[in-house]
Formats: structure tokens, sequence, C-alpha cells
């Protein structure tokens, strides 16, 4: 999730441990995309303020915590990673003192290096397969798959690692690192451009490379060259290009998840210096926009990169949504979840997400068309480095502090 040095998860390479506070939301304030127009999604106004949300939060001193998810497998509890190698059981409302999974010694941690995705399998439950995104001691991302224990769920089977897939990085930065299991079974994985700045490489366009993509693999199954299937209906199967892309033309999208209720796949693709944007990708019967383009380097947002102007947007999908660095130290988005629990029933149907830097905290319907208007539901000020968003089980949501801090999203 990366900017030049000052930015984003260049945050990341700061040991912080935050002592937080009980944060409550403050008043909501509806600000415009970049869009010549600020209208909303052109039905009604939206009936979402910062007087239906509150911020509670449940830990501190975790260190450097970027993501938090449910293995939706009826025990209730949920899983917190650390930047630094390790994954905390939440349990009961605890966190448990022995790690779940400890591979520190596996990890690279510099940048925005480290471990930094875990998505469980559909059926965890019976299997207790679960998979996890980390740099290795090299610099290189590896997608590794690890078992619970029989005899003891909340911690991992020893020796039980077996490696899926790894991707040579050519920077420290722009790693992606969010995988999750979307529809169809398949485990899609968020790949960054390879870092530097400016895709130097040209790699996000490039159909050779698997960096500035978005994967789908099948881990049902492997071949004689691979611990993974290539699902069939993969864009580039049976023509030029990798067959494990799904979707191409991406910067870093840090944090992606699909929506419960329809299978839509968002995206918060973090930008260069000027834009941030949330990305949609519709699910049909052959999956959530196959083969898009999202348009990195050409474009950053809705605007000409790579030449800044007269740049062709034939063939690439732009994103619902963008927002710009002018205001309140905004520096990188932190994509989210659509809101699909009943905790709160006005953020219902809203595609929730975040900045890093400001600390804020936003909202637009999921059934906009653009541009959608974006409702601010927590201002900047807060001293929180959001660096995730977290879905229980029945679909409530978190949001995890870079400085050490788990919040629960709730009612006032």
């Amino acid at each position: 999730m990366s900017r030049p040095a000052s930015s984003a998860i260049a945050g990341l390479r700061i040991a912080l441990v935050g002592a937080g506070m009980l944060a409550t939301l403050v008043p909501a304030s509806a600000s415009a995309s970049i869009a010549p127009r600020s209208v909303a999604d052109g039905t009604v106004a939206p009936a979402l303020s910062s007087a239906d949300i509150s911020l509670t939060r449940l830990e501190t001193g975790l260190s450097d915590p970027v993501f938090t998810t449910s293995a939706r497998d009826g025990t209730g509890r949920m899983f917190v990673v650390e930047k630094t190698g390790r994954i905390l059981v939440r349990k009961d409302g605890v966190l448990l003192a022995t790690p779940f999974l400890d591979i520190r010694g596996s990890v690279t941690t510099g940048n925005e290096q480290g471990l930094l995705g875990l998505a469980f399998h559909p059926s965890y439950a019976t299997n207790r397969k679960f998979y996890v995104d980390y740099t290795n001691v090299n610099g290189n991302t590896v997608i590794r798959e690890y078992r619970a224990s029989t005899t003891n769920p909340d911690r991992v089977e020893a020796h039980s690692g077996r490696t899926i897939l790894k991707v040579t990085q050519p920077y420290a930065n722009h790693n992606g690192g969010m995988i999750a299991f979307g529809p169809g079974g398949y485990l899609y994985i968020g790949m960054g451009d390879g870092g530097s700045a400016n895709d130097p490489g040209n790699r996000a366009q490039s159909v050779s490379t698997l960096l500035g993509k978005m994967l789908r693999i099948d881990v049902n199954g492997r071949t004689s060259t691979r611990a993974y299937r290539i699902p069939a209906s993969n864009p580039y199967v049976g023509r030029t290009g990798l067959n494990e892309i799904w979707q191409r033309g991406l910067r870093n999208p840090w944090r992606f998840s699909f929506d419960r209720a329809n299978g839509n796949l968002w995206i918060g693709d973090v930008g260069q210096g000027s834009y941030e944007e949330v990305n949609r990708a519709t699910n049909t019967s052959t999956g959530p926009s196959r083969g898009a383009n999202w348009g990195w380097r050409v474009m950053e947002g809705r605007r000409c990169h790579i030449p800044s102007s007269g740049c062709s947007t034939s063939g690439k999908k732009l994103p619902l949504s963008a927002y710009t660095h002018a205001a309140n130290g905004r520096c990188a988005i932190t994509g989210g979840y659509v809101y699909r629990g009943s905790a709160v029933p006005a953020l219902k149907g809203y595609y929730v997400f975040g900045d890093f830097c400001s600390g804020e905290i936003f909202a637009i319907r999921a059934g906009s068309s653009y541009p959608a208007t974006r409702i601010t539901l927590a201002g900047a000020g807060s001293g929180r480095m959001i660096s995730s968003f977290g879905e229980s089980a029945s679909g409530e949501l978190y949001v995890v502090d870079l400085r050490g801090n788990l919040y629960l999203i709730g009612p006032r």
C-alpha cells in the first residue's frame, strides 16, 4: 500500500505501539469524489450519518497489526495478523497469549514487507486449511498453506506448511498482500506493481508478469508443475498472457474484499501521488469483471498519468470513486467491506473504507453509479493509522490501527 518514503504503508516500517482510547466518530460530512460535480447515486440523499456509528477499542499493544478476519467456522473467533510475523486468536473477547501461527523467522518486515494477508479456506471447518501472504527473507512474496491442529484448534499443526506460489519482487514496496476466497471457491491474490514509483517496468499493464495484477487460482488441486490449478475460465487461458492473471492495471491493491451478498469485488488501489481509487468489479456468471484492466500506469484514478494528457482509456475500467490528497494529510486508501451486519442498520449496504494517513473513515452506497457520494464517518485527527478493516462471521466490521489497536464499528 505505498507511496514514496513519507507515505502510506511506508509507515509500516516504523514499529509503533499506541495506547489509544475509547473513540466515537466525529460528525459526518459528504465529500466530493474527483468529479466535476458531487452528486449521490442518482436516487435519494444518503441516510447514513456518524450519529449512527461508534468505534469501540477492543485491543491495544498489538505489534504492527495489519489485518483481522474470521474463519467462519462457528466458533466466533477473530484472528489478528501482525506484520512482524504472528497471527493471534481473539476468543470469547480475550486475546490468547499463545499465537495461532508464528513465522517471524521466515519473514522480512522492512518497508512494506512482512506477514500481510490471511484467508481461511471456505471448508475450513472440516479441512482446517488456511493461507497466508508474506514476504520471505529474500523479500519475495510467498503464498503458503497451513492446517490448524486437530487437538488444539487455536494452534497450527506442526510441519503442516506447504508453499503454493512464490513471486519475485524487484523492490521492497508495492507487495500487495491481501488474499481472499471469492466466487467459485477460488483464491484471489492482490499483487502490487513491483514497487519503486510510477511502475518503471510498466508491469501492471504487461500480461507476462504477475505483478500489478489480481490473480485467481484453485488451491483444491495441483499439477505436475504447480501446487495449484488454473481455473479454466481465467481470461488468459489459451491466449497470450500468464494463466494466473484475473485482472491487470493495479498499482497496489493493499486491501480488497468480496460483498457477501452478491460476490462483487471491491478493491482499494493505492495511488501514486495525487489520487486514491475505489474499484468495484461486478460479479456475473463468469466471475467479478473477468479480465478487467484498471488502468495503471496509464491512469491514476480517472486522470491520465503516463502520459500526463491524451492517454487512451480504451479497454480500461475506471474507478467508481476516487479522492485526492488535497485535505487532511491523506495519502493512501485502505480498502474495506460492504457492511452486511445487523448491529448498525443504517450502515447496511454501504462500502466502508478509509485513509491510512489521515485516519478518516468513509462510506459510499454499494449500489452507486459514478460519481458516488463519499460520506465521512470519521474525521481526521484521531491519530489512527488505518492499516485494514476486518469482517466477522456475522458481517460486523472492525478497524485495524497500525499503532497497535483493534476497534469494532457499532451503533452509537
